[in-house]
């Protein structure tokens, strides 16, 4: 939660313009219900979601608080490698991501390293939006009702 609430800058590694990739689901939740400035990163993308993708970490236009990950486990050596570069704060790995050479590796050089948990799943959970669909339906609130 801490890193959640500290956090002000995204970037999407893997990102995608396909609606079934869990890329393209959490960025989604990440423009319409956070404040982050999200940034997408792919080589193969000139955009993503009507936002600029960029080839890698470096040409991002600023240093990326978390760099969120949808890649491959063994491009992940590579991503935290980047990530380190670029002083990025923290190497988020996606669900089913985890390798414990890059947590090790990534937290002696400094970063917060998560792994096998969903950016999107953890930020709703923290933030009053988790439902079993993978959205806020409104429908149960934690909120009082004005009373009438």
């Amino acid at each position: 939660m801490r890193l959640l609430r500290s956090t002000r800058t995204v970037a999407v590694v893997g990102a995608s313009n396909k609606p079934s990739r869990a890329s393209y689901f959490v960025s989604t939740y990440l423009l319409a219900s956070t404040d982050y400035e999200v940034w997408f990163v792919n080589p193969r993308e000139r955009e993503v979601l009507g936002r600029p993708c960029y080839p890698s970490l470096a040409e991002l236009p600023g240093v990326p608080d978390i760099v969120d990950v949808f890649r491959r486990p063994s491009e992940l050596g590579a991503v935290l490698d980047e990530a380190v570069a670029v002083g990025a704060r923290a190497l988020w790995l996606q669900l089913g991501l985890s390798d414990d050479d890059v947590a090790r590796r990534g937290t002696a050089a400094g970063l917060t390293v998560v792994m096998n948990r969903c950016l999107k799943i953890e930020h709703a959970r923290f933030h009053g939006g988790l439902h079993y669909a993978g959205f806020d339906t409104g429908v149960i609130s934690s909120q009082r009702r004005a009373v009438r």
